[in-house]
């Protein structure tokens, strides 16, 4: 597994977008637990970690789909199916894809 950044980079509340070989991820940080996803909104091709974060649910800046970090499953449209989600994991001070 990859280690893609240290966790003190990224305070609560914030998202940052990373390119894993190619492919657009995101990790936001919930109170102090990460939560990996992909950056492309189901609904168009739009950064979701330009988005918003409200508790557990994450809002796409451009169309407002709402999407829940931990399933990645859509709790309100109009985005018509999840996003990926990819298992954070802090190993030391580092996060690990």
């Amino acid at each position: 597994m990859p280690s893609v950044m240290r966790a003190a980079q990224l305070a609560p509340g914030e998202m940052k977008a990373l390119d894993l070989q190619g492919v657009r991820v995101a990790i936001a940080n919930v109170d102090g637990a990460f939560y990996g996803f992909s950056d492309v909104c189901s609904h168009g091709d739009h950064a979701l970690s330009d988005g918003r974060l409200e508790g557990m649910a994450l809002i796409c800046s451009s169309d407002g789909s709402k999407f829940d970090l931990a399933s990645g499953r859509v709790l309100s449209g109009p985005a018509p199916k999840r996003v990926r989600t990819y298992r954070i994991q802090v190993q030391g001070d580092e996060l690990v894809i």
